[in-house]
Protein backbone atom coordinates (compact mmCIF):
# COMPACT_ATOMS: atom_id res chain seq x y z
CA UNK A 1 0.00 0.00 0.00
CA UNK A 2 1.33 3.40 -0.93
CA UNK A 3 1.53 5.45 2.26
CA UNK A 4 0.73 8.62 0.30
CA UNK A 5 -2.68 7.30 -0.79
CA UNK A 6 -5.37 7.59 1.86
CA UNK A 7 -7.81 4.65 1.84
CA UNK A 8 -11.33 5.63 0.85
CA UNK A 9 -14.24 5.99 3.26
CA UNK A 10 -17.36 3.99 2.54
CA UNK A 11 -20.62 3.94 4.53
CA UNK A 12 -20.41 0.20 5.20
CA UNK A 13 -17.25 0.66 7.29
CA UNK A 14 -19.21 1.89 10.31
CA UNK A 15 -21.38 -1.22 10.19
CA UNK A 16 -18.44 -3.61 9.67
CA UNK A 17 -16.43 -2.05 12.49
CA UNK A 18 -19.24 -1.24 14.93
CA UNK A 19 -17.63 -3.57 17.50
CA UNK A 20 -14.34 -1.66 17.26
CA UNK A 21 -16.12 1.65 17.70
CA UNK A 22 -17.99 0.30 20.72
CA UNK A 23 -14.83 -1.11 22.36
CA UNK A 24 -12.97 2.17 21.86
CA UNK A 25 -15.87 4.05 23.43
CA UNK A 26 -15.22 7.70 24.05
CA UNK A 27 -11.49 7.19 23.47
CA UNK A 28 -12.02 8.16 19.84
CA UNK A 29 -14.29 11.14 19.12
CA UNK A 30 -17.12 10.19 16.74
CA UNK A 31 -15.96 12.79 14.22
CA UNK A 32 -12.61 10.96 13.86
CA UNK A 33 -14.01 7.57 12.83
CA UNK A 34 -14.40 8.53 9.14
CA UNK A 35 -10.64 9.12 9.14
CA UNK A 36 -9.61 6.03 11.14
CA UNK A 37 -11.94 3.33 9.77
CA UNK A 38 -10.51 3.29 6.22
CA UNK A 39 -7.02 2.81 7.67
CA UNK A 40 -8.25 0.10 10.06
CA UNK A 41 -9.86 -1.67 7.11
CA UNK A 42 -6.71 -1.36 4.96
CA UNK A 43 -4.57 -2.74 7.79
CA UNK A 44 -6.99 -5.66 8.28
CA UNK A 45 -6.63 -6.48 4.59
CA UNK A 46 -2.82 -6.37 4.80
CA UNK A 47 -2.87 -8.62 7.89
CA UNK A 48 -4.87 -11.22 5.98
CA UNK A 49 -2.71 -10.98 2.85
CA UNK A 50 0.56 -11.30 4.73
CA UNK A 51 -0.53 -13.62 7.51
CA UNK A 52 0.59 -11.15 10.15
CA UNK A 53 -0.40 -10.80 13.78
CA UNK A 54 -0.47 -7.30 15.25
CA UNK A 55 0.42 -6.86 18.90
CA UNK A 56 -0.19 -3.57 20.69
CA UNK A 57 1.04 -2.36 24.04
CA UNK A 58 -1.56 -1.02 26.42
CA UNK A 59 -0.47 2.58 25.84
CA UNK A 60 -1.31 2.58 22.13
CA UNK A 61 -4.04 4.91 20.93
CA UNK A 62 -7.58 3.48 21.07
CA UNK A 63 -7.94 3.11 17.29
CA UNK A 64 -4.77 0.95 17.24
CA UNK A 65 -5.45 -0.91 20.49
CA UNK A 66 -9.08 -1.73 19.65
CA UNK A 67 -9.07 -1.39 15.87
CA UNK A 68 -6.07 -3.26 14.52
CA UNK A 69 -4.45 -5.23 17.35
CA UNK A 70 -4.97 -8.98 17.53
CA UNK A 71 -3.19 -9.24 20.88
CA UNK A 72 -2.86 -6.54 23.53
CA UNK A 73 -1.05 -6.35 26.82
CA UNK A 74 2.06 -5.24 28.64
CA UNK A 75 5.64 -5.63 27.43
CA UNK A 76 6.32 -9.09 28.81
CA UNK A 77 2.91 -10.53 27.92
CA UNK A 78 3.32 -9.39 24.30
CA UNK A 79 6.80 -10.87 24.00
CA UNK A 80 5.59 -14.16 25.47
CA UNK A 81 2.62 -14.17 23.08
CA UNK A 82 4.98 -13.69 20.14
CA UNK A 83 6.53 -17.05 21.00
CA UNK A 84 3.19 -18.86 20.74
CA UNK A 85 1.24 -17.17 17.94
CA UNK A 86 0.43 -19.08 14.77
CA UNK A 87 2.02 -16.58 12.41
CA UNK A 88 5.41 -16.08 10.83
CA UNK A 89 5.08 -12.29 10.98
CA UNK A 90 4.57 -10.27 14.16
CA UNK A 91 4.02 -6.53 14.03
CA UNK A 92 4.84 -5.03 17.42
CA UNK A 93 3.07 -1.72 18.07
CA UNK A 94 5.36 -0.61 20.83
CA UNK A 95 8.96 0.42 21.36
CA UNK A 96 12.28 -1.15 20.33
CA UNK A 97 12.89 -3.28 23.40
CA UNK A 98 9.45 -4.90 22.98
CA UNK A 99 10.22 -5.94 19.42
CA UNK A 100 13.71 -7.10 20.45
CA UNK A 101 12.34 -9.17 23.33
CA UNK A 102 9.72 -10.71 21.04
CA UNK A 103 12.49 -11.65 18.59
CA UNK A 104 14.57 -13.18 21.40
CA UNK A 105 11.62 -15.37 22.46
CA UNK A 106 10.55 -16.12 18.87
CA UNK A 107 13.71 -16.11 16.72
CA UNK A 108 11.96 -17.99 13.92
CA UNK A 109 9.47 -15.15 13.36
CA UNK A 110 9.85 -11.93 11.44
CA UNK A 111 9.24 -9.17 13.99
CA UNK A 112 8.45 -5.73 12.63
CA UNK A 113 8.04 -2.40 14.40
CA UNK A 114 5.95 0.25 12.63
CA UNK A 115 7.79 3.23 14.11
CA UNK A 116 11.57 2.89 13.91
CA UNK A 117 11.92 5.98 16.13
CA UNK A 118 9.80 4.56 18.97
CA UNK A 119 11.88 4.48 22.11
CA UNK A 120 11.55 4.21 25.86
CA UNK A 121 13.29 6.52 28.32
CA UNK A 122 13.55 3.70 30.87
CA UNK A 123 15.20 1.36 28.35
CA UNK A 124 17.52 4.17 27.27
CA UNK A 125 18.63 4.81 30.84
CA UNK A 126 21.13 1.93 30.74
CA UNK A 127 23.36 0.66 27.96
CA UNK A 128 25.37 -2.48 27.42
CA UNK A 129 28.47 -0.36 28.07
CA UNK A 130 27.01 0.66 31.45
CA UNK A 131 26.52 -3.01 32.37
CA UNK A 132 30.10 -3.84 31.35
CA UNK A 133 31.38 -0.95 33.51
CA UNK A 134 29.33 -2.18 36.48
CA UNK A 135 30.67 -5.71 36.02
CA UNK A 136 34.22 -4.36 35.96
CA UNK A 137 33.61 -2.48 39.23
CA UNK A 138 31.79 -5.40 40.87
CA UNK A 139 33.26 -8.65 39.52
CA UNK A 140 31.17 -11.69 40.29
CA UNK A 141 28.05 -9.70 41.17
CA UNK A 142 24.93 -11.12 39.55
CA UNK A 143 23.32 -8.96 36.88
CA UNK A 144 19.55 -8.78 36.71
CA UNK A 145 17.84 -6.71 34.05
CA UNK A 146 14.27 -5.58 33.73
CA UNK A 147 12.17 -6.61 30.73
CA UNK A 148 12.18 -2.93 29.68
CA UNK A 149 15.81 -3.02 28.55
CA UNK A 150 17.39 -3.45 25.16
CA UNK A 151 18.54 -6.79 23.79
CA UNK A 152 22.13 -5.54 24.08
CA UNK A 153 21.67 -4.96 27.83
CA UNK A 154 19.97 -8.34 28.26
CA UNK A 155 22.89 -10.00 26.44
CA UNK A 156 25.39 -8.64 28.95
Amino acid sequence: MNAAVRPAWSPDLEERYADVMERAGSGVPCLEWPFHLPWIDAIAKLKRERGAVIMAHSYQSPEIFHGVADITGDSLALAQAAATVDSDVVVMCGVHFMAETAKILAPQRTVLIPDPEAGCSLASSITAEDVRALRARHPGAPVVTYVNTSAAVKAE
